[in-house]
């Protein structure tokens, strides 16, 4: 079971290495800096730098990117997919080599170098492997159930009172008017819409 696993994964590397090639020819599994970069159809620009070590190669790190779901480029990708004819608006990648002992130094460099061109940073961290590294965004906490029932409740609200607004008149149905019970079962139904909508 364990070898068919592998074999997959394996399978859909080669895969996704070969829609890369497709993409840039010149693509290598040695150690240096790529960049992924993609032009939105507002001309705002992205930027994606990373870096592989010698050892997994910048083929085989852009490959784990199109199969992953850790990082949030990752789930870009997936998203925006990569460049072609009949996507314009899709990641493009370059790349160039160095010695593992710069891939920190240059990483960083090319951060800068794309962030004061006016790209906009996928980077979490201005780049480099230690443990020091300077956050340049935010990493949020990913939701969790609670917060997903929070939204969908207050977007229900939101959306009841929209439809009241322009729609309905709610009022006590004829004779309970005056009956305390549906008075308060009517301020009950208003109390619920408004805390979910909070």
């Amino acid at each position: 079971m364990q070898n068919r696993n592998i074999a997959q994964v394996k399978a859909i590397e080669r895969k996704n290495k070969e829609r890369l090639l497709k993409l840039n020819p010149k693509l290598n599994d040695r150690g240096g800096i790529y960049f992924l970069l993609r032009e939105d159809e507002n001309g705002f620009k992205y930027a994606y730098i990373g870096q592989s070590k010698e050892s997994n190669g910048i083929l085989t790190r852009l490959a784990q990117h199109l199969s992953g779901y850790n990082q949030h480029i990752d789930l870009s990708l997936k998203k925006h997919k990569l460049y072609s004819e009949d996507n314009p608006y899709g990641w493009r990648v370059e790349f160039m080599n160095f010695p593992d002992s710069q891939l920190d130094e240059k990483e960083q460099y090319y951060i800068k170098q794309y962030a004061l061109a006016g790209y906009q940073l996928r980077n979490v961290s201005l780049g480099g492997q230690s443990s020091g590294r300077n956050m340049i965004n935010d990493t949020k906490p990913a939701k969790g159930y609670r917060d997903g029932v929070k939204y969908g409740r207050m977007s229900l609200a939101k959306e009841l009172l929209h439809i009241i607004d322009l729609h309905l008149t709610v009022k006590l149905k004829e004779g309970k008017e005056n009956n305390k019970v549906s008075q308060k079962a009517l301020e009950k139904f208003w109390n619920l819409l408004k805390e979910m909508e909070d």
